[in-house]
């Protein structure tokens, strides 16, 4: 079966990385994640905190799940050899039905094992998922979003900070900034209920990059 034109686009942006990380500075900061980590301008805004803070690769990839993730940890994570690593990945895992919280944090506990094995005492933060707004959704993300409601996001985040302490990483959660008094992403936040607009990033920025600074 021919491949979606999407998935071909990212097979190309993996290869892209692939190269890039052959010049990449080692024992640098690293995020990795799907769309809502590659639409993060992380590694440009880095450039904002001085000339002594560590370099940042956004190593993000829209459309991609925990089980994509495993087999390209080389490309996303382990080739960079991060000091700390920053990682958001399984929110398109929510978006299908058919996958459990259970399966999906078996997968992520997998990929966490990996990296773990392969850049010993790298420092691992695990990023809360990001809200969505199903009311500001337009109409073709609506279906989606059915699926990926907030309290299905909640019960994954406590399962993520679960993974987290077993695994004895720290687990992050930088939604305050974005989520409005029903605990949904800001409508001002966001594009078409899901990704979220620079100005987003921006609102939690200064939070993350703390932890960027941080020795």
């Amino acid at each position: 079966m021919e491949k979606p034109a999407w998935r071909i686009e990212k097979e190309r942006l993996v290869e892209r990385y692939r190269t890039e990380n052959r010049q990449a500075v080692k024992g640098q900061i690293v995020f990795a994640g799907s769309s809502l980590m590659e639409m993060f301008p992380v590694q440009s805004w880095a450039e904002e905190l001085g000339p002594d803070a560590p370099m940042v690769y956004n190593r993000g990839i829209g459309g991609y799940r925990t089980d994509d993730m495993l087999p390209i940890l080389d490309v996303c994570v382990t080739d960079l050899m991060p000091r700390r690593l920053f990682i958001n990945i399984g929110t398109n895992d929510l978006s299908d039905a058919s996958v459990t919280i259970d399966a999906l944090i078996g997968r992520y506990d997998r990929i966490l094992s990996s990296i773990e094995e392969r850049v010993p005492g790298v420092d691992i933060i695990l990023m809360a998922y990001y809200p969505i707004n199903y009311n500001a959704a337009d109409e073709g993300m609506k279906a989606c979003l059915r699926i990926r409601t907030n309290e299905r996001i909640r019960e994954a985040n406590r399962a993520v900070e679960a993974l987290a302490q077993r695994r004895g990483h720290r687990y992050i959660d930088f939604n305050a900034p974005l989520t409005d008094a029903q605990g949904r992403l800001k409508a001002e936040y966001t594009i078409e209920g899901m990704h979220i607009t620079p100005e987003g990033y921006r609102a939690i920025w200064p939070e993350v990059a703390k932890y960027i600074l941080e020795p």
